[in-house]
């Protein structure tokens, strides 16, 4: 079946193009959600009207939504989790917490189907891109810890770390300075003998 888009349809195609599409998704989704129409001759001619109009809201929309997309794209949320020692998550972080995290940070409601991200099942930073129109696809981090853990990034966990190197470097003194006291007493029983 050929249709007539009339509204951008996200892996499809932008409002004005016609596509052949199978009959009970065009049937079915496509016509009752309005997205688009059957591809007649009388179609075919409101198509380069279709196609100006539908650019001229999608500039319009890009540049209403171009400061939640700066946003968007400064977040860096974080969750923590309950995971294995592979670092493998009990569970995962799915779409619909993204978007309710979203929601709280920034008072912006998102829907879970507008964020492209499989449902995150490891420890680590993570990548996600939130579609908010065909063009403005800003991308955010999400950084999933382990429970009980300082978050990565955060202060007390790079204090963290700033302690454990000391202590190590600490722990490689006193055993350099322990490989060079005995050492000093094998040198110097060897010389008594001589």
């Amino acid at each position: 079946m050929k249709v007539l888009l009339i509204k951008d349809v996200f892996k499809l195609g932008r409002a004005g193009d016609v596509k052949k599409v199978a009959d009970g998704f065009g049937r079915n989704f496509l016509m009752p959600q309005g997205l688009a129409i059957l591809a007649t001759k009388g179609a075919m001619k409101q198509a380069d009207r279709i196609r100006i109009k539908a650019a001229e809201e999608r500039t319009a929309l890009n540049e209403e939504l171009a400061g939640l997309a700066e946003q968007i794209r400064a977040l860096r949320l974080t969750f923590p989790a309950k995971a294995g020692e592979t670092d493998t998550l009990y569970g995962s972080i799915t779409t619909q917490q993204v978007a309710d995290a979203i929601a709280d940070e920034l008072n912006f409601n998102i829907k879970r189907q507008q964020l492209e991200v499989q449902p995150i099942r490891k420890l680590g930073e993570h990548t996600v891109a939130a579609r908010l129109t065909m063009d403005l696809v800003p991308e955010f981090t999400v950084i999933v810890y382990r429970e009980g853990e300082a978050v990565p990034g955060s202060r007390e966990a790079l204090e963290a770390e700033a302690a454990a190197a000391e202590e190590a470097a600490a722990a490689e003194e006193a055993l350099e300075a322990e490989v060079k006291v005995v050492v000093e007493d094998e040198t110097s029983e060897e010389i008594e003998e001589a």
